[in-house]
């Protein structure tokens, strides 16, 4: 028998999983709560949220806005990364902004106005090769650098970052 797991997503609306996977996701759920300290696993305190700890939606709009003011204005992301984005960043900037509320632990504005996020699938249209990806990488790590995001957590989104630009690649 070969299990197939998912991410856990406590957004994740138990109805709307595929029969076939519910017993599944029920186990993975069961299993990840459990805990020696009876803390709930899924559900993570709001103030130990990396949305929280970088200080709220206030926080991740600075995050994100600096994050394209950098791509915008340095000739070093210029070719990829700049290139595939449109001219007006407005909306480049708000779902980026939406999603990482919602990734970072904070409200899941994105999955509320567009769905899910399908995010290799929303960028398939983009040629986002190891050139574009260590470039994004380089300009979030600069933005976070710039807003001075604590040491800790800064290393934390790094390699989260990291983890979701490698499998954003689609060259």
């Amino acid at each position: 028998m070969r299990l197939r797991l998912y991410p856990i997503d406590c957004s994740v609306d138990i109805n709307k999983v595929q029969k076939g996977h519910v017993r599944a996701v029920s186990i993975i759920n069961t299993v990840a709560s459990i805990h020696p300290s009876g803390a709930n696993l899924l559900m993570p305190e709001p103030e130990s949220t990396p949305y929280a700890r970088l200080g709220g939606e206030e926080a991740v709009r600075k995050l994100v806005n600096r994050f394209y003011d950098l791509m915008d204005s340095e000739t070093l992301w210029q070719t990829p990364l700049r290139d595939i984005h449109p001219k007006d960043l407005s909306a480049s900037r708000e779902k980026l902004f939406l999603f990482l509320s919602g990734w970072l632990g904070g409200p899941d504005l994105y999955v509320q106005r567009f769905g899910h996020p399908r995010l290799r699938a929303r960028h398939g249209s983009f040629p986002v090769d190891d050139q574009a990806r260590d470039q994004w990488m380089a300009c979030m790590l600069r933005a976070m650098h710039d807003v001075e995001i604590e040491p800790e957590l800064y290393a934390h989104l790094q390699g989260a970052f990291q983890r979701t630009a490698d499998f954003m690649r689609n060259r």
